[in-house]
């Protein structure tokens, strides 16, 4: 009886089931068309031997995510069901990985070298961030910044709503006809109003994005703002916004860091989802900085993301290809920051699952629009783009991540009256 020729998945799911401690939760077709795993999900497809490779250069995470951006993996189905089967085995502890012996890791390595996955390292897909110097000096913020949003305005035109608004909307309507960009002038109108505008009332604004804050601040409330932000391509949108909607006389741009800002005396400062940028270390003296640019009895206004209590925040990927440097941590410690800062914190709001909405609709922007995006960018910024969305709407459904407003407020001199407001 003629012998027969094992498949790659016979030589592979005898050391992959006791790699991981358990089966596969979902299934996976390898290159010559032979299964692993099992259930009714998406089907993970292994197109290359390559992506083998890449997990024994750089197993976990980092590794998967290259193989996907790389094409040497795909998924039929839901990206998003096939990373939440996954985190739901490893919460679930149904994936526990063994710890291998000497012997076990010779016959898995043997394995590895039959199906081809033994190789040269493969070269990393897309455009990784490639930082040196110093973490969170002037120069490597600058390159941080310039790596995620100097990818192209056309591209980020692309992406969101007309209000250019890259953070969490306020979703304020389940109304069909109520949309992004609704729920964005939602969130700047909560700000704008929060920390108190009135015409010709002084705002700062740090990390100014694509202006949406600034743009609304200044035509819909009157209000001077000085725009701050790091990014090249970020400030030329916001001058010629500031041109063309005939803002001059209000709105001053600045591409500079925060800790270059030399001026104080502000009625409001407002930062958007830009306290993730800044560091652990640093924090302390950015919530100083918040303190002293806005006068006695002004507002600051600080939305930002939060991991949560016993949630890593970030990860290898997004350090790797979307931003790099970021850091993230529960919300109470940043509330604590700004009271030892001086501030006085007057009012949270969560928005968690506010972020999941806006995200999606990103994300079907991406989808719907997908062969725009690859046109302009390329598959592969494409591809990294599909995973950072997927993920990201999955961290803040399921509380691994969250944002909140924290309204704060610089108290009145000693010598004045203070009536809280």
């Amino acid at each position: 009886m003629p012998s027969v020729t094992p498949t790659a998945a016979d030589r592979l799911r005898p050391h992959l089931d006791q790699a991981l401690g358990g089966e596969l939760p979902l299934r996976v077709r390898l290159w010559d068309g032979s299964e692993l795993g099992s259930g009714d999900g998406p089907l993970v497809v292994v197109r290359r031997r390559r992506a083998l490779r890449r997990l024994v250069w750089q197993p976990g995470e980092l590794g998967l995510a290259e193989a996907y951006i790389a094409g040497d993996i795909d998924v039929e189905g839901d990206v998003g069901q096939a990373l939440r089967t996954v985190w739901a085995a490893v919460r679930q502890q149904k994936l526990r990985p063994a710890r291998l012996s000497a012997a076990d890791r010779v016959r898995a390595m043997a394995a590895a070298v039959r199906v081809g996955a033994i190789g040269p390292r493969p070269a990393p897909p897309g455009a990784p961030s490639r930082l040196s110097g110093r973490l969170h000096s002037k120069d490597r913020d600058r390159a941080a910044i310039h790596h995620h949003y100097d990818l192209s305005n056309d591209f980020y035109k692309l992406l969101l709503d007309e209000t250019m608004a890259y953070s969490s909307g306020y979703w304020t309507s389940d109304a069909p006809d109520y949309t992004s960009a609704d729920a964005q002038r939602d969130k700047l109108d909560m700000i704008c109003t929060q920390v108190g505008l009135t015409p010709q009332a002084r705002l700062l604004d740090i990390g100014c994005g694509w202006g949406s804050l600034t743009l609304h601040a200044a035509e819909r409330y009157g209000a001077r703002v000085t725009a701050v932000t790091l990014a090249a391509e970020q400030a030329a949108y916001v001058r010629q916004e500031v041109k063309s909607r005939g803002l001059s006389d209000l709105v001053d741009v600045q591409r500079r860091d925060y800790r270059d800002i030399d001026s104080g005396g502000y009625d409001a400062v407002a930062t958007i989802e830009m306290g993730e940028h800044v560091g652990d270390a640093e924090y302390p003296a950015f919530a100083a900085a918040l303190h002293d640019r806005v006068k006695p009895g002004g507002h600051v206004m600080v939305q930002q993301m939060a991991r949560g209590r016993n949630a890593p925040g970030g990860g290898a990927f997004i350090e790797t290809y979307i931003v790099s440097d970021m850091h993230m941590r529960p919300l109470g410690e940043t509330v604590g920051l700004l009271e030892q800062a001086g501030l006085e914190v007057r009012s949270v709001t969560a928005m968690r699952e506010h972020y999941v909405r806006t995200i999606d609709a990103w994300h079907r922007t991406l989808e719907d629009r997908w062969a725009d995006f690859v046109a302009l960018a390329g598959e592969e910024t494409a591809r990294v783009w599909r995973l950072y969305m997927v993920g990201s709407s999955l961290s803040f459904a399921e509380n691994r991540m969250g944002v909140d407003q924290i309204l704060s407020r610089r108290p009145a001199s000693p010598d004045a009256a203070d009536d809280g407001a």
